[in-house]
This record gives C-alpha cells, sequence and structure tokens, in this order.
C-alpha cells in the first residue's frame, strides 16, 4: 500500500499522488506491480524499493542515478507463534531521497514510521535531511524503549526462578537472549552506518544537521552499550542458575544415595536371616525381633553419622 502525505500548514495532509516535497510511505501489503508503476513514474531503481523484502538486509547507503538509498535497522515485535522465537527482531527501513520526494518503504508495520507520522506536521519538507535524521532518532528512541522492556522482563523473569525452576522461565529467558542477539547486531551495524554518513557527508548535511547526526551516533553508541550490558548480565544469571541447578541436582542426588544405603543394611540383615540355613538363636522365642531391633540399630547409627556428616 503506498501513502502520500503532505505538510500543509503545519498539518499532515493525506493526498492521491506523489506531489513535489510530498512523503511517500509505502507499507504492508507490498505489491510488485505497485513497485514498478512507482519505479517508472519517479523514475527510482526498482531494486531500491524491493530492498526492504530482505528482512536481513543490513544497514548501508548506496548512490545510483542521483537518487539516494538508505537501508538502517529497527527493532519490532516478532509475531511469529513458535514459543522459541525471540521476542523482538529487528527489520529494515528504506528511505530513498530523490529530487523532490521522500520515500520510505517498510516490509513490516513499525513503530519508528509511526511515530514519525504523528510528528510529521513538524518537519519541513524542503528540509529533506532533516526529516532523514528524524526517522534516525525514532529508530534509536524505538530500540532504547524496547531496551527498558527487555531488563524489566529479565527482572521479572529472574524473580520467578528464585522461586522455580520450571522450564517456562527458562523458555522465556532463552528469547529474551535471542532479542539481544538481534539487537546488538542491528545496533552495530547501524552506528557504523551513521559514522560513515558523517564521515563522507552523504547527505551534504548543514551544520546543525551535522551536529544533529552526532547526537544521534551518541545515542545509538550508549543503545549498543545497554545491550551488550543486558547481553552479558542475561549471560551470567544463566550461567548461575545452571550453576544452581547443578548444586541442587547434587544435593538431592546425595540425599537419595544416602537413604539408599541406610536400607541397604538392614536388608543385608533380612537376607542373612531369611536363608534356609541355620542361624543364631533361630529356636528362641524372639527369633523374630532379633533381626528388626539389629536392622533398626544400624539404620540409626548409620543415619546418625549421615548427619554428622551433613549428608541429609
Amino acid at each position: 500500500m503506498i501513502q502520500y502525505f503532505k505538510n500543509i500548514d503545519a498539518k499532515t495532509v493525506a493526498v492521491q499522488a506523489p506531489e513535489e516535497g510530498a512523503w511517500i510511505n509505502i507499507t504492508p501489503p507490498l505489491k510488485q506491480s505497485e513497485f514498478e508503476q512507482l519505479s517508472e513514474e519517479l523514475d527510482i531503481p526498482l531494486d531500491f524499493l524491493t530492498d526492504s523484502l530482505d528482512i536481513d538486509e543490513r544497514s548501508r547507503f548506496e548512490l545510483e542515478d542521483k537518487v539516494k538509498l538508505i537501508v538502517i535497522k529497527t527493532p519490532a515485535e516478532n509475531n511469529s507463534i513458535n514459543e522459541s522465537d525471540a521476542y523482538y527482531i529487528t527489520i529494515p527501513i528504506v528511505i530513498i531521497l530523490t529530487h523532490n520526494q521522500v520515500i520510505t518503504v517498510n516490509s513490516f508495520d513499525n513503530t519508528a514510521i509511526k511515530k514519525f507520522l504523528n510528528t510529521f506536521h513538524n518537519r519541513s519538507p524542503e528540509k529533506r535531511n532533516m526529516m532523514v535524521l528524524k526517522v534516525f532518532e525514532k529508530v534509536v528512541v524505538n530500540f532504547l524503549d524496547y531496551l527498558k522492556e527487555i531488563n524489566q522482563r529479565r527482572n521479572m523473569l529472574e524473580q520467578k526462578l528464585y522461586d522455580s525452576n520450571r522450564n517456562e522461565e527458562l523458555l522465556a529467558i532463552m528469547r529474551i537472549q535471542k532479542s539481544l542477539v538481534y539487537f546488538v547486531t542491528a545496533l552495530r551495524s547501524n552506528e557504523l552506518l551513521l559514522m560513515k554518513l558523517e564521515r563522507t557527508n552523504f547527505l551534504a548535511l548543514n551544520e546543525d544537521e551535522k551536529e544533529f547526526l552526532n547526537d544521534l551516533i551518541v545515542d545509538t553508541s550508549q543503545a549498543l552499550e545497554m545491550a551488550n550490558i543486558y547481553t552479558n548480565i542475561l549471560s551470567s544469571t544463566m550461567d548461575a542458575f545452571a550453576s544452581i541447578i547443578s548444586n541442587n541436582l547434587n544435593v538431592v542426588m546425595k540425599r537419595l544415595t544416602s537413604i539408599t544405603i541406610v536400607l541397604t543394611f538392614p536388608m543385608l540383615v533380612a537376607s542373612i536371616y531369611g536363608m534356609n540355613v541355620d542361624i543364631p538363636y533361630q529356636h528362641t522365642l524372639h527369633a523374630f525381633y532379633i533381626p528388626i531391633i539389629l536392622s533398626i540399630a544400624i539404620s540409626v547409627v548409620i543415619s546418625w553419622y549421615f548427619m554428622k556428616k551433613k549428608w541429609f
């Protein structure tokens, strides 16, 4: 679906055609025929429009026939029905700068473009570079927001794990860990993209825009550092809980082994007295109580010894 927006009298107005100074936003469902039509109308390389279809597209920029392409990764909630998949993934946003328009292509719905649409009435159509930088800003804000949500979810799961060792909590932590892997990879790629844009001045920015881009690089570095910290904390947490589970298993096995040893000696005594041979005191009136008393005595002594060693 292709949407056309213009900023008229500080209001976001939807228009029906790609007018000069318009923002063109392409969202799902995506149709090849629409891509081909838009490519012909605005003289845009077709592969620029279809690059967003590849979810693994890396962050980069490119220039072809005086048309500029920028691809940046943004976080999004994962709607997969597979319970082992990550909670969040990263998807590409394609930004295309023509002579008169700014075009964004999204293969998935994402909050960065929605936030930009809500503030589009504050944008100046003639300042196309600042529009691109504002999209970058929404992407960075999205990463920071999702990282805060991930950290809160991680804290809640850790609290649950203190009281329970169920597989559900461990699986949820694994999904968070997968999300952080996506975030770290995307943020590192975005940081390199922004630094390269600053170094090459690909967008021909003025001084104010350069300063704004530098602030975005700092914020992206901060988000990357947060993602790395959360990843390290999560890895340490998983290792700690693995050690706790292993120690708990050792304690349980030690107790079961001690109980087995305690029960083995009474069984040995009963087996000896159950042999079909002559045994001492077999004809006395209390012959039945002798193995019982002997078994209890041995069990008590062994139990006292294990308790002294704190094996129980």
